[in-house]
């Protein structure tokens, strides 16, 4: 549809309405200026009178006339916040008018709702072009990107370029996410006062302290209750995302919601004719909390041609049942045990390589260590897969330790300064990427690993934030570079691999996001396998991504991090909802701990269909002491739920708790699994249906009464099963 689209008859801008699943956005499209959103939210049958009662009032002490939020909002149109963009050309500031030339909309491929919004717009004093893109995806996920191009002569900079998105004023609270290592996806909420909340990264990673989604939402909101507005900003790299409410508004609408990739100072320098483009930045609107918004990212994510399709493999990593301790027979050992108990993928962890017997040497040498594995990796290999397991091996392409044959080679291949080297961190400095001599290097290294040694699976790790990243030959700003050039080398070894799967692991959850996911098919969320600790790190972390993107472990029953000792039902129940695996050393397991494994993975292996393609649901826990979390088939035939007790509460019993999600009008079989084990409790008796282990009970009851659970001792879990009955 082009530009020119017939002008109502009230005078009132032309409009756009793109749809899809319950939701909509209706631009605006004026004579002069840019496009701007007249709505953003639930969807509107009928969008009649919408652009003519949008003209906000003219407030003393103001401009003297009422101009809307655009697409790109800066001052030029009466906005005082975050611009959408700033830069310079040779010290002369940018502020833009803009000309539209173009509008664009084009429907979805193989989808009849949704919708993709193009415009052109150029700014001739400014010598600026821009390019907008917007997708409505088929189910309500809106996608946003900028580009902006030098049409003029010499250098032009941008200082930022960012993507917004309008508020109404009933966005009263924020919700945020915050962590550290062994910590990740901690939430934080406060009141969505006047004023800015920025979440700033410059650690050169998505960072531990991410905040995934920055939320607004109405004051309550919660995983199952109340209207949300939530951006990600889908980049792996220093990123913003912000919130901004003005005393005056903005324009047509109240706040402003947005964010992009942070520049710093000289890091984008644009010759004529050179464009620099935002990441893509997702919006995901829910008038049902939480959960709605979640699932139009998860929809979107599975509906991707390149989303994980095959069964997500049981995992056993030798990391803590090894640690640098590579003993052929050992590992053997561990082999035959993992495979008796069913275990489908057999990863070599860190220490394999030359010189690597502890963490202070070794890393950029990606070649198998001689003293250790005389034949290389293939009689370890060739024993796993002869019993029927995959392959997956651990590497950390862009970390190099000074103690390596590497950096003594090319110490200058370090990301960092000329006068002085980067503070280390975990004995490691950052390969700048940015070289191409570096990336070439590093791919073919890559390449005849995989060639030699055919893994399922790379477990790709990053350990550390990029300090003074400056890129050696030219001394800039390195993040971006370093950042395009990490996605590329991934996308170049996947060509030339097709079959080959990659987890994104960063000292734990410390690149999460849906750019780094468009390389790789799951996230290692935290390098904590306590499973208390990972109940509300898997829980947040769900807030961007299905069960099948994150990986969780049953770790031993003294956590390697925290020190906790927790139970063998407890732990498994935890990593049940999601991508499991196993990181212990199973070979001084009971007969019958080994039993529990082997019902725990037959129980996953039952209801992997069900949790890879349900619905993650959430419940909005009265009690601060329990967590309810679990999944609802589609059509809603069948549900898992976990009920966990992290801490004793100050209640005698949980009374009735609700499970979220289910169909009304059904009725459900439900059950309490006990496959793995009885969870322990600290009461007279359990309820009637419990001692029964079923029972069969109408969706009305369970979603709006709830049912009666046993009351659990601290750090227990049981599982729940609904069929249809």
């Amino acid at each position: 549809m082009p530009h020119d689209l017939p002008r109502p008859p009230d005078g009132a801008p032309r409009t756009i309405a793109l749809r899809a699943a319950g939701t909509a956005l209706v631009l605006g499209v004026p004579d002069t200026g840019l496009p701007y959103v007249l709505h953003w939210g639930a969807d509107l049958p009928e969008i009649d009178g919408l652009a003519a009662t949008a003209v906000p009032t003219v407030p003393h002490n103001r401009i003297d006339e009422p101009l809307p939020f655009s697409l790109l909002p800066g001052q030029g149109e009466g906005w005082a916040g975050h611009p959408g963009l700033s830069g310079d050309r040779d010290g002369r500031a940018s502020h833009p008018r803009w000309r539209v030339e173009e509008v664009v909309v084009d429907p979805l491929p193989d989808t009849p709702v949704g919708g993709r919004l193009t415009f052109t717009a150029v700014a001739e004093a400014a010598g600026l072009e821009l390019r907008g893109e917007l997708r409505v995806e088929a189910d309500g996920l809106v996608r946003i990107r900028h580009e902006v191009t030098n049409t003029g002569e010499g250098v032009w900079s941008p200082a930022a370029l960012h993507v917004f998105l309008p508020l109404p004023r009933e966005a009263g609270e924020v919700l945020d996410l915050t962590g550290r290592w062994c910590r990740e996806r901690s939430p934080q909420r406060r009141e969505f006062a006047q004023g800015t909340l920025m979440r700033a990264a410059r650690r050169g990673r998505t960072g531990h302290d991410a905040t995934l989604f920055l939320v607004a939402g109405t004051p309550g909101f919660g995983f199952r209750r109340g209207e949300v507005w939530g951006v990600h900003v889908a980049w792996s790299g220093d990123h913003v995302h912000l919130a901004e409410r003005l005393p005056e508004g903005a324009g047509q609408a109240d706040a402003a919601l947005g964010g992009g990739e942070l520049l710093h100072p000289g890091e984008a320098r644009l010759g004529p004719g050179e464009s620099h483009r935002t990441p893509w930045v997702c919006f995901s609107w829910s008038d049902e909390g939480l959960d709605g918004m979640s699932a139009r990212v998860h929809r979107w994510l599975r509906a991707r041609p390149h989303h994980p399709s095959s069964p997500r493999p049981v995992v056993l990593n030798t990391w803590e049942a090894v640690y640098f301790d590579h003993d052929l027979d050992a590992l053997k050992r561990l082999a035959d045990t993992a495979a008796r108990i069913g275990v489908e993928r057999f990863v070599l962890d860190d220490g394999w390589f030359r010189g690597r017997r502890d963490d202070t040497a070794g890393l950029g040498d990606w070649t198998v260590d001689p003293g250790v594995w005389p034949e290389g990796l293939h009689p370890l290999f060739d024993h796993v897969r002869s019993l029927g397991m995959q392959v997956g091996l651990w590497v950390e392409p862009e970390m190099v330790n000074p103690d390596s044959d590497l950096f003594r080679a090319h110490p200058e291949w370090v990301l960092g300064p000329a006068d002085h080297p980067p503070r280390s961190s975990r004995h490691q400095q950052v390969l700048d990427l940015g070289r191409p001599e570096v990336a070439a290097h590093l791919l073919e290294r890559l390449d005849a690993l995989v060639t030699e040694y055919r893994p399922h699976h790379l477990k790709w790790d990053h350990n550390r934030d990029l300090l003074e990243a400056v890129h050696g030959p030219t001394g800039g700003a390195g993040v971006h570079r370093q950042t395009t050039a990490v996605h590329d080398l991934l996308r170049r070894l996947r060509a030339r691999h097709p079959g080959l799967e990659i987890e994104s692991c960063s000292s734990g959850g410390g690149r999460v996001d849906l750019s780094v996911l468009e390389h790789t098919d799951r996230v290692w969320a935290s390098d904590v396998n306590d499973p208390l600790e990972r109940l509300s790190i898997q829980r947040w972390t769900g807030l961007l991504l299905p069960p099948e993107l994150v990986g969780g472990h049953v770790g031993g029953p003294v956590s390697h991090t925290t020190g906790r000792v927790t139970d063998l039902t407890t732990r498994c129940l935890t990593a049940l909802i999601g991508h499991p695996g196993i990181e212990w050393d199973i070979t001084g397991c009971t007969e019958a701990e080994l039993g529990a494994l082997t019902r725990w993975i037959a129980l996953y292996r039952e209801l992997r269909p069900l949790l890879h393609s349900g619905d993650p649901v959430h419940a909005d826990d009265p009690d601060p002491a329990e967590q309810l979390d679990g999944v609802v088939a589609r059509d809603g035939t069948e549900a898992v739920y976990r009920y966990a007790r992290p801490t004793s509460s100050v209640r005698t019993h949980p009374g009735r708790v609700r499970l979220p999600g289910l169909h009304p009008g059904r009725r459900y079989r439900l059950r309490w699994r006990q496959d793995v084990g009885r969870p322990t409790a600290t009461q007279h008796s359990p309820p009637e249906w419990f001692v029964k282990g079923e029972s069969i009970v109408s969706g009305h009851v369970l979603t709006r009464v709830g049912v009666h659970l046993p009351n659990l001792d601290p750090g227990q879990v049981l599982l729940l099963h609904l069929t249809s009955a």
